[in-house]
C-alpha cells in the first residue's frame, strides 16, 4: 500500500507569523508533517508521495533525513489554484496499480485512523464523524443504508440519505477507484474546471456509484482539521490531550 499526502496549499486563514506551510505547523513540538510520516511509517506503508506547492522547499528540508516510508515530492506549481491540480499532480501516484491512502495534510489525528482504513473490509473506503457542528465548511458524507450517496459541503437536497457525517479527509482507494480518480481529474482540467477543490473529483466518483466505496465511522473520536486559529488552540489544549490517552 502505498499514500499520498496533499500539502501544497498556503493556509492564508491560519494567518501564521511565519507563513510556514500548514503541514510544518507545530502542535505539542510536533509538526503535522512528522506525525503523518510517522504513522504511516508504522502502518508499513512504502512509498509516500508527497504534493507540495507554497514554500515546497521547507516540506523537502524537513523530510530530507526520513528513512521511511520512502518518499518522493511532486510540486504542484499552480498551488494558488484550485486544489484538483494538486490531485492531478499527482496522478502518477493514483495510477501506481496498488491500494493507496490519499490524505489531507492539515488534520491532526490518532494513528488508529490509518489502522482503521488499512484495514476496513471496503476496497475503497472514507472516514466518517458524524457528531460535527454543521455549517458551511464541513465536506459533508451522505449515507443512505450502508451506501454514501453524496459527498459535498452542499449536499443535493434533492437526494436522500439517512444520516450524515464529516469527512475526516483520509480515503483508501483500491487500484481500480485509485485510476477513475485520476479519470475525474483529467476531466476537470480538460473541461477548465481546474480552479475548483479536489473534493469535487471524489463528489463525482462517488456519486456515480460504479464503486464499491464504503465507510468507517470514526465519530466521537479525537481528531481536528486545522484551517483557522482557534483550531490551533483547540488542537493543543483539547484534542492532543485526548490523542494521548486514547
Amino acid at each position: 500500500m502505498d499514500a499520498i499526502l496533499l500539502a501544497a496549499g498556503m493556509g492564508n486563514r491560519l494567518g501564521l507569523a511565519d507563513g510556514r506551510p500548514k503541514a510544518l505547523l507545530e502542535i505539542g513540538g510536533c509538526s503535522l508533517l512528522q506525525r503523518h510520516v510517522q504513522n504511516l511509517a508504522a502502518l508499513g506503508i512504502r512509498k509516500l508521495t508527497i504534493c507540495t506547492g507554497y514554500r515546497a522547499v521547507d516540506i523537502l528540508a524537513a523530510i530530507r533525513d526520513q528513512a521511511a516510508p520512502r518518499i518522493e515530492c511532486v510540486e504542484n506549481p499552480d498551488f494558488t489554484a484550485g486544489s484538483i491540480k494538486s490531485l492531478w499532480a499527482v496522478r502518477s501516484a493514483l495510477n501506481c496499480g496498488e491500494e493507496v491512502l490519499l490524505m489531507d495534510a492539515d488534520v491532526l489525528y490518532p494513528a488508529h485512523f490509518l489502522d482503521r482504513l488499512a484495514a476496513s473490509v471496503h476496497r475503497s473506503c472514507l472516514l466518517l464523524d458524524r457528531a460535527y457542528v454543521p455549517g458551511d465548511e464541513p465536506v459533508k458524507v451522505c449515507v443512505q443504508g450502508s451506501r454514501i450517496v453524496d459527498f459535498s459541503k452542499r449536499p443535493d437536497p434533492a437526494r436522500a440519505w439517512d444520516f450524515t457525517g464529516e469527512s475526516v479527509g483520509f480515503f483508501k482507494l483500491s487500484p481500480t477507484t485509485a485510476r477513475a480518480l485520476a479519470a475525474h481529474c483529467e476531466r476537470f482540467i480538460a473541461t477548465g474546471r481546474a480552479q475548483e477543490p479536489h473534493e469535487n473529483a471524489l463528489q463525482e466518483l462517488l456519486r456515480s456509484g460504479e464503486h464499491d466505496f464504503g465507510f468507517e465511522d470514526v465519530s466521537g473520536e479525537p481528531w481536528i482539521e486545522i484551517d483557522f486559529p482557534a483550531d490551533i488552540l483547540r488542537a493543543t489544549d483539547e484534542i492532543l490531550p485526548a490523542i494521548h490517552r486514547v
